[in-house]
């Protein structure tokens, strides 16, 4: 007999000791793209190297089913959700949509990652403090879409990249991470953008994991 081995106890038994709680499961986070994706790709690359990274990637959804992130994650072979919002009577109506498929998918929180919608109520109270996204700029100052161009044209001395949770406003929810960017002089919009990307590539994984060791449920999942 090997007496390096040892026996483990049943499933059931393991589940039920008092003394002995079960591993979490990992985290299954959906991810919003709308676009390139290369912060659904920094996300899938993490998973891939770290295996100790509290999540996975359980769906992708996006409102583009065109663009490069659904090949992404269709190379990755992650479930995707994609459709046009036109396709659908209306917003509430494409989100209960979204919504199923992410009951289906058994999704316990949301990164949004380059997704170009307002997220409205329905997604925001079945997913209530558990939506985060990621915005290329230290907020509060230059919320929206072009914000690399605005903090450029307003001659701001930094910008950066913020992680923050998902409120009814836009670019409004409650700061989670911030990581500050000089601007140097006479920088052009093309390099800021790239230096950008590049910390967001960085920040995106780890925010994204720590966030969700409060997402993990906190019994072992069933197969």
């Amino acid at each position: 007999m090997d007496h390096g081995a040892r026996m483990q106890p049943p499933a059931e038994s393991w589940a039920e000791s008092p003394t002995q709680p079960p591993a979490k499961s990992p985290a299954r986070v959906a991810v919003f793209v709308s676009g390139e994706g290369s912060n659904l790709q920094a996300l899938l690359d993490r998973h891939k190297l770290m295996p100790s990274w509290p999540c996975t990637i359980a769906l992708v959804v996006s409102d583009k089913p065109w663009c490069r992130g659904v090949r992404r994650a269709r190379e990755a072979g992650v479930p995707v959700f994609a459709a046009e919002p036109r396709a659908f009577a209306s917003k509430q109506v494409y989100e209960q949509a979204i919504l199923a498929k992410l009951h289906e998918q058994d999704v316990d929180g949301i990164a949004l990652a380059g997704y170009m919608r307002i997220v409205s109520s329905v997604l925001l109270q079945a997913y209530r403090g558990r939506i985060i996204n990621l915005h290329p700029s230290l907020l509060p100052a230059f919320p929206g879409k072009s914000a690399v161009a605005d903090a450029l044209s307003a001659g701001a001395m930094e910008t950066g990249v913020t992680v923050h949770y998902i409120d009814e406003g836009v670019d409004t929810g409650p700061v989670i991470a911030q990581w500050r960017i000089p601007i140097p002089d006479g920088i052009d919009i093309g390099t800021l953008t790239e230096r950008v990307h590049h910390i967001e590539h960085l920040l995106y994984p780890v925010v994204v994991g720590e966030v969700a060791e409060n997402w993990r449920p906190s019994r072992s999942r069933q197969p």
